[in-house]
């Protein structure tokens, strides 16, 4: 495997990972293991999101740009960001028509890639999905901070500012998942309409 998707690869195989390391503390009830928890998720996501930028790069240092990158890195980046926006839902930071609006873009994004396939031609990432991107990620790291804070439970802060600062994570995350549905749907429209020539064609 070309060491452009390898680095990819780590995405792909990191989501199930970071899924049982956010829910084993709250499946097992345990304290000590949501602490742990707390301090690793948010580094271990940050050094495997990096991974986006390394692949990137040693594709085109070592001339690795193919069609298949081209499908498997945003396979990849979908794969990790929706985990971690399936977590942000079982903790109740998420409302679940927000997360089956942004499921139901990327299951028609899938479909849109599968039909270009057949025309042979692979769709990459265009600036409104890499900005997409780049703000799924921003919106999960800030579920996360919000999510970490709740489980280091920090007894010598005094309740009204434990309330401000959780309030505030709290509102700050639900508007970045709202902006983040209306940039995924807006740069589907930019799809449909660079590639609807390829649709049209499919009848």
């Amino acid at each position: 495997m070309k060491v452009s998707n390898r680095f990819t690869l780590v995405r792909a195989l990191f989501a199930p990972v970071f899924y049982l390391i956010f829910n084993l503390p709250v499946w097992l009830n345990s304290h000590i293991l949501g602490i742990i928890s707390a301090c690793i998720m948010i580094p271990l996501l940050a050094v495997v999101e990096l991974t986006d930028y390394w692949d990137g790069h040693y594709a085109r240092k070592n001339n690795e740009v193919s069609d298949f990158g081209k499908l498997f890195d945003p396979f990849a980046d979908v794969i990790l960001n929706l985990t971690v926006f399936i977590c942000a839902v079982s903790a109740g930071y998420m409302p679940m028509i927000l997360f089956v609006l942004i499921l139901y873009r990327e299951l028609s994004q899938s479909f849109l890639r599968t039909i270009a396939l057949k025309k042979g031609v692979a769709i990459a990432a265009r600036k409104g999905g890499k900005l997409k991107t780049v703000f799924y990620i921003i919106s999960g790291f800030f579920f996360l901070t919000l999510e970490s804070y709740t489980r280091f439970a920090f007894p010598f802060i005094p309740e009204v500012v434990d309330t401000i600062i959780k309030t505030a994570l709290r509102w700050s995350t639900f508007s970045l998942f709202i902006v983040c549905v209306g940039l995924s749907w807006g740069s589907f429209a930019d799809y449909i309409k660079s590639f609807y020539s390829l649709v049209k064609d499919s009848d």
